[in-house]
């Protein structure tokens, strides 16, 4: 789903749309699993280049929601509370549902500033443009706006 004036970063699973002065993350996928893992990579690909994080440490997450749209962006904002307080990067994800909760494992590795190059801090995960839902391919899409 490329919509005019979205910013494909990468061809596989997820990318950046303009937002005024934050970002969109965009998680596309063939599940809605797929398309939350995407989002996070996409998470991370606003602070630094996903390849460049090596997924040596695996971090469980665990997040409960009423729906689909607060449950992602309670996801995100697990991630930027385990990037912050671990000091890390991740690169690797594997999300699971289970009604209106979601497992994950996130795997990275702690921030390594000359290596990894932080270019902002994502402060959190917002409602605007807040979407979960399948296009009209069937792709199913994960995506709102984070605060840099």
């Amino acid at each position: 789903m490329q919509s005019p004036g979205s910013e494909v970063v990468h061809g596989k699973g997820w990318e950046h749309f303009p937002h005024e002065a934050d970002t969109g993350v965009r998680g596309i996928g063939s599940t809605k699993e797929k398309a939350f893992e995407g989002a996070g990579l996409a998470l991370t690909a606003v602070i630094t280049d996903p390849a460049s994080v090596s997924p040596q440490e695996a971090v469980a997450i665990t997040c409960q929601a009423p729906d689909e749209e607060l449950l992602l962006v309670d996801w995100l904002n697990a991630l930027v509370y385990e990037m912050a307080t671990r000091n890390m990067l991740f690169s690797r994800f594997n999300v699971r549902f289970n009604d209106h909760s979601l497992h994950a494992t996130a795997w990275g590795e702690p921030i390594d500033v000359t290596r990894h190059e932080p270019a902002v801090e994502v402060k959190g995960a917002t409602y605007t443009e807040l979407t979960v839902k399948r296009d009209e391919q069937g792709r199913w899409i994960a995506q709102c706006v984070v605060d840099v």
